[in-house]
């Protein structure tokens, strides 16, 4: 049965409020209890690439809306590590986590989910577009504390022209991409993509990486 948007909305809102800590914390057990799989922590590249902000930029609109709504997702706190110094146990948590996402949520654009052209949440429902995947990764990563300062959200013009949204974690060993369309990690210069911006490490606001073309939306599955 498909409900209406606003009934499914109202839906969505009794489900954050009673459930949403519960399916989080599963999903969290379900990541770390996953195997880390072929990717392994001795393959990470030998020498950092990282892509360096170039100024301000603004922020996608349906990120503004989910920073009103998940404040604490939005906020910055500049005394956590602004890089991730990698293990063989952090990698190995990263692998799960970003397999055990890819692998849960089933990817469906928010026009056809909800109705409307692009908002931003966690994939409580357990569907989402890629925005959702990556916020839900680094919930999950976050609660296996990592610092949440060094993984930004960042947009990307992907290989059809189109706005997407990616993962990057900064970390000693370069910008490394978490992404719903691969579960490989690539490091950010491999992945493609063209890279527009991301969230900033130091207020809750966003920063350019040079790209020329900003997408007004990420509605991308």
């Amino acid at each position: 049965m498909r409900f209406p948007v606003s009934k499914r909305r109202d839906v969505a809102t009794a489900r954050e409020r009673g459930t949403r800590a519960g399916i989080l914390a599963a999903g969290l057990a379900l990541a770390l209890a996953a195997p880390a799989g072929a990717q392994t922590f001795a393959a990470l590249p030998a020498v950092p690439s990282v892509a360096q902000p170039t100024g301000a930029a603004k922020p996608i609109a349906a990120w503004v809306t989910f920073c009103q709504a998940y404040a604490a997702e939005c906020a910055v706190d500049r005394s956590e590590p602004a890089r991730i110094s990698l293990t063989p146990a952090l990698w190995s948590t990263i692998v799960a986590v970003n397999k055990r996402v890819n692998k849960s949520v089933q990817a469906m654009t928010d026009q056809d989910h909800l109705g409307t052209p692009d908002r931003w949440d966690l994939a409580e429902d357990g569907i989402g577009d890629c925005e959702d995947f990556q916020l839900l990764k680094r919930h999950l990563l976050a609660a296996a504390g990592l610092p949440k300062r060094a993984m930004r959200m960042t947009v990307v013009i992907d290989e059809k022209g189109e706005g997407h949204a990616v993962l990057t974690l900064i970390t000693d060993r370069g910008d490394l991409v978490l992404d719903n369309k691969t579960s490989q990690i690539l490091p950010w210069h491999r992945t493609g993509y063209v890279f527009v911006k991301r969230e900033s490490q130091d207020a809750t606001a966003w920063v350019s990486l040079g790209g020329v073309s900003s997408p007004v939306t990420t509605a991308n599955r």
